[in-house]
């Protein structure tokens, strides 16, 4: 049974507390013993989260069992348990004894605040990765990646990575057949590489206002190799071809044109991060027809070429 000690504090997202939680109980029923998991906090008691009361099973000062992993989670009671000398100073200490150290989120502060970070490459939440960047230089900080392996530790990006995290650790442990099992048990997308972007292209757009353009967002990433033209997609929303570009441009903060390229380069990008399909098949089924059209898609946003995408990512994941 391996020993994981997952680290809260008051102020802290309960999902990443209770995300990898969850990930490493549906890989322990699956394939026993598995995990052992201890929520410590540092004090006893009743410890309110960023939405409920929970009961953590140790205060700090408890926890001197050796680890073998050490989850950090994140929150908005980071600052304050940034300036927590004791508890930054039981890191340190928990970090010597643990055979691997992770972050979710936000704890990746907590992580560099201990120095457990220096000299390494690390990610946090897309909206903080300027701020530990700053924070923090000694921090090689990558804002794209969902997580980010360097050696014995990792960080995750934002609240529901930490699960993406977490099924990473399991495949490590116990096995990719666990971790695919685990996933289908919590729903959950499978197994999302570590190196996969952070934002969609429908996160990184706005939802629209009005329900034809928002069905329309809903439609489009199902139906990629279709005809997204503006006078096809103006004649889907009910709508003239000149009235719909400024509609959803005002409602999206994007383009019609902009938009779909967005959807079909996602699109390429989990196709090359996940598979081997040859790069023709990848562009046909993202909607981009031939190869020079995805080629000059992906050097305008990506930049690089899908193959030079796919042997970095690989690259990245090994």
């Amino acid at each position: 049974m391996r020993r994981v000690v997952i680290v809260a504090f008051p102020g802290v997202q309960t999902l990443d507390v209770t995300g990898p939680a969850e990930v490493l109980r549906a890989a322990t029923k699956l394939h026993p013993p598995g995990y052992e998991l201890t929520v410590v906090a540092p004090e006893e008691g009743p410890l309110r989260t960023s939405t409920v009361t929970i009961a953590p099973d140790l205060p700090l000062s408890a926890c001197r069992f050796p680890i073998d992993t050490l989850i950090v989670a994140g929150g908005t009671g980071t600052r304050r348990a940034e300036d927590d000398e004791a508890l930054i100073a039981w890191l340190r200490r928990a970090a010597r004894r643990s055979r691997r150290v992770t972050s979710v989120c936000t704890g990746a502060f907590l992580l560099a605040r201990a120095g457990l970070l220096d000299g390494r490459r690390a990610t946090t939440h897309w909206a903080s990765c300027a701020d530990l960047a700053a924070r923090y230089p000694a921090v090689t900080v990558e804002p794209d990646p969902i997580f980010v392996r360097d050696g014995n530790v990792a960080t995750s990006a934002g609240v529901t990575a930490g699960m993406d995290l977490a099924l990473a650790l399991v495949e490590e442990d116990l096995g990719r057949d666990v971790a695919i099992e685990a996933a289908r048990w919590l729903v959950l997308f499978l197994k999302r590489p570590g190196g996969q972007a952070q934002f969609s292209a429908q996160l990184a757009a706005q939802t629209a206002e009005r329900p034809s353009l928002r069905d329309l967002q809903a439609w489009m990433p199902d139906h990629l190799d279709e005809d997204l033209t503006v006078p096809a997609l103006a004649r889907r929303s009910a709508m003239s071809e000149r009235n719909f570009a400024r509609a959803f441009r005002r409602e999206t903060g994007m383009t019609p044109a902009a938009y779909v390229e967005a959807a079909r380069v996602e699109s390429a990008r989990i196709a090359l991060e996940s598979g081997d399909l040859p790069v023709e098949n990848v562009a046909a089924q993202s909607g981009f027809g031939t190869v020079e059209t995805m080629r000059r898609a992906f050097r305008r946003r990506v930049g690089v070429s899908p193959a030079d995408y796919r042997s970095r990512f690989r690259r990245q994941a090994a």
